[in-house]
């Protein structure tokens, strides 16, 4: 009975929290028609998550590119098929590594300081404040972020994929096979779709981790503690929701339905 009761505690808990991100989702879409946030918030914003992110991006992409060079081409010489290694190595940074692993970067380095930052202003009252200024406090602070993570995640994300792709190149061509021939791989197997599914996943993912971070600094506790535990939570909770959205998104875009 005890698991039965602990099983039932953590349901709640998780269905709670998910209707808690939705509903703070639309309240957040709303607030980015009504106009009743800062202009210059969104600008910080958008340099937060786009411009700030840009060396870590680059450093993530080239060496995963290289990565899935290495460990693809002594296998692809084996069955005498180099002409497909541009463009496996392309489509696996387009259509999965560069849109999670860019998302998965942001949730660390920007998530985790956009939770921090509302559980502070919610801890000292701030955004008690900005509701006896008449403002809607969701619409004024969570807004600009899902939009600066909606725009910016796809920016991002396109980024990584030449960088990414740049890596896997240099290296394949350190081992000896042309350029050429890994160009000619990539048209050959790349096609518009795969860039659109790479790029749409990227919006998604922006919209999860914005939405999450603020929601979770919406509803942190007292205290430093409090602060601490909306971090974490927010980016556990992009983390999971990342990688269970690219699941659904790669078996729709890229799977048995199309």
């Amino acid at each position: 009975m005890e698991a039965i009761r602990w099983i039932g505690r953590i349901s709640i808990v998780f269905l709670e929290s998910l209707g808690f991100f939705a509903l703070f989702l639309g309240k957040s879409t709303r607030g980015i028609f009504s106009g009743t946030w800062s202009r210059a918030e969104l600008s910080k914003q958008l340099e937060r998550v786009g411009v700030s992110s840009i060396l870590v991006v680059s450093i993530t992409s080239a060496f995963t590119g290289m990565v899935l060079a290495v460990q693809t081409i002594d296998q692809f010489v084996r069955f005498g098929a180099t002409n497909y290694i541009g463009g496996v190595i392309a489509l696996s940074m387009v259509r999965e590594m560069s849109p999670v692993l860019t998302a998965l970067v942001v949730t660390g380095r920007v998530g985790a300081a956009m939770a921090a930052e509302i559980s502070s202003m919610r801890i000292t009252e701030q955004l008690d404040a900005l509701r006896a200024f008449g403002l809607d406090e969701v619409a004024f602070v969570g807004s600009p972020r899902l939009f600066a993570g909606l725009v910016m995640l796809p920016m991002l994300t396109v980024y990584s994929f030449v960088i990414g792709i740049g890596g896997g190149y240099l290296f394949v061509v350190t081992r000896g096979i042309g350029g050429r021939v890994f160009l000619k791989s990539m048209e050959a197997l790349l096609e518009p779709s795969d860039l659109f599914g790479g790029i749409l996943k990227a919006a998604v993912f922006g919209v999860i981790i914005s939405t999450t971070a603020c929601a979770e600094g919406f509803r942190a506790g007292n205290g430093a503690i409090g602060v601490g535990e909306a971090t974490t939570k927010a980016v556990v909770w992009s983390n999971m929701l990342i990688l269970t959205f690219n699941y659904i998104l790669s078996t729709v875009l890229f799977g048995g339905f199309n």
